[in-house]
């Protein structure tokens, strides 16, 4: 079996080991000094904690609102005004992170939206389909620096705004991508980490 694996289960076994033993200590413990009911709302309280942690990791996709996708899109000065329709949301990945979410837009925010991205200074209009603004950028920067980086482009079916942003060592670079279907009234949302 493989190292990396093997290494993973070692993991998960042993937290399961901690948090079960934390649980039992927290009942006996004071079962120990006579407090038994003391006890089980110890161990009770302790076993929802990690309920609610364990069913927030495996229901992460189904927690993320509206509201959510709403904060995340203000992070880049991008406001709906409409009323608009959460269709798919995912989250993957352990070492490198891969968040997406589509969303149903209005007619007038679809329209506003490409006019902010096709009248940006940079924008470049029928890219290639396979481009990215990460290539030739640094992987990471001094906390002074502060560099960013964006691209709003147009290609055969969508309109793109692209954000890059190096981060300080030990961190992954930021890196989104808003795209606009041409098509239809979409708008994908793509959060990369890798």
């Amino acid at each position: 079996m493989d190292s990396f694996v093997i290494f993973w289960i070692l993991i998960i076994l042993l937290t399961i080991g901690l948090v079960t033993g934390l649980i039992y200590l927290g009942y006996w413990i004071p079962k120990r000094f006579g407090k038994k009911k003391l006890g089980k709302w110890i161990a009770g309280i302790m076993s929802l904690i990690v309920l609610t942690l364990i069913l927030s990791i495996v229901f992460e996709d189904e927690l993320f609102f509206k509201s959510d996708a709403k904060k995340m899109l203000a992070e880049h000065n991008i406001e709906l005004k409409g009323n608009f329709k959460l269709n798919s949301n995912k989250f993957s990945g352990i070492g490198d992170f891969y968040h997406r979410f589509e969303l149903t837009i209005s007619a007038n925010d679809k329209e506003r939206l490409k006019n902010e991205i096709t009248t940006a200074i940079n924008f470049q209009q029928n890219v290639d389909e396979q481009f990215d603004l990460r290539l030739n950028k640094p992987r990471y920067a001094d906390k002074e620096q502060g560099q960013e980086f964006t691209a709003n482009y147009q290609t055969e079916r969508k309109y793109i705004y692209e954000y890059y942003k190096p981060n300080e060592k030990g961190y992954k670079p930021t890196f989104n991508r808003i795209s606009i279907s041409k098509a239809e009234n979409k708008l994908i949302y793509e959060n990369i980490s890798d």
